[in-house]
């Protein structure tokens, strides 16, 4: 089996259980494949920490949750060390961040300080601990979670934060057939905890090596260029996209041609994932939100500005 046809299939089998959301499902794949972090964004009970543990287990791949409060400690995430009597040593011992898939549920109720022990981990996929460097398991990704409605007792993402994730989506509730379906699914005993797995964690590094194989022309590099460059440049944004953004594009460009069963990129790979990209990197300025101004307005219309290549 290729790498696309194992894609495929690890898709086919979340979308068994978490139905109806196919295209939540195809983007969360996009960003997983594309070394990239996901924030899901979205009210409670439409299985923000349920699509976690299915692709964790789809992949038999290692699943760590760290329920974040504002008592959680930045080594309750990393890890710490601790002295052991009998070696004389101080011994590391690993905090959730050690797995392959992290949730990282309602980040946005516990302490900056806290929030910035994922940064590394992250940016870098490792951890440092007194010193010490660890390396976190590969594929590592981070599946953050937090409630957009509840303000009290939370603490906001900085720009830093926000910008380490590929991309912010939001599952929504299910129509009104979806829901029926989800329902039926659950009565017949296909559950989350009936997921089985359908490849490794070997698979998914081999799925990941072939996504960034595939060809992003020069001429499409530019498009994406020129697209950030607006961002910066338009004045209703006090913060545009970064560097970071433009590589983020990139990759999840990348990720949707190879599920789309291509090995390039075109214009519209990049169209359809542009917003999930690079919405939440971009901060209305004072005025533009006196004025109820909307980022997703404004981005598209930046996006009909650029003009498309033609090869």
């Amino acid at each position: 089996m290729n790498e696309y046809d194992m894609a495929k299939k690890l898709e086919e089998n979340i979308n068994k259980v978490f139905v109806g959301k196919e295209d939540v499902v195809e983007n969360l794949l996009i960003c997983f494949f594309a070394g990239g972090h996901i924030l899901l964004e979205d009210v409670p009970g439409v299985g923000k920490t349920t699509l976690a543990g299915i692709l964790a287990k789809s992949m038999e791949g290692s699943f760590g949750r760290i329920q974040f409060t504002p008592d959680t400690l930045p080594g309750d995430v990393a890890g710490v060390s601790i002295y052991n009597s009998k070696t004389n040593d101080f011994e590391y011992r690993p905090g959730a961040v050690m797995s392959q898939i992290l949730l990282a549920d309602e980040i946005n109720r516990t302490s900056p300080k806290t929030q910035s022990s994922l940064l590394e981990a992250m940016a870098e996929g490792q951890v440092t601990v007194d010193g010490i460097v660890h390396r976190l398991p590969e594929p590592f990704m981070v599946i953050a979670t937090q409630n957009p409605i509840e303000f009290i007792g939370t603490y906001s993402l900085p720009e830093a934060q926000m910008d380490r994730f590929m991309m912010r989506l939001s599952i929504g509730y299910p129509g009104r057939e979806q829901e029926i379906l989800m329902a039926a699914c659950f009565l017949r005993g296909q559950t989350p905890d009936k997921v089985e797995p359908v490849c490794g964690a070997e698979d998914i590094l081999k799925i990941r090596k072939a996504v960034a194989g595939v060809t992003v022309k020069e001429s499409l590099l530019g498009y994406i260029e020129d697209l950030i460059a607006l961002t910066r440049e338009e004045k209703r944004f006090v913060l545009g996209a970064s560097p970071r953004a433009l590589l983020a594009l990139m990759r999840a460009s990348q990720g949707k041609a190879f599920l789309s069963g291509r090995d390039y990129v075109k214009p519209d790979d990049v169209k359809a994932v542009a917003r999930h990209v690079l919405l939440h990197r971009l901060v209305l300025s004072s005025e533009a939100r006196l004025q109820k101004a909307d980022a997703a307005g404004i981005l598209y219309g930046l996006m009909v500005r650029v003009k498309v290549p033609v090869s």
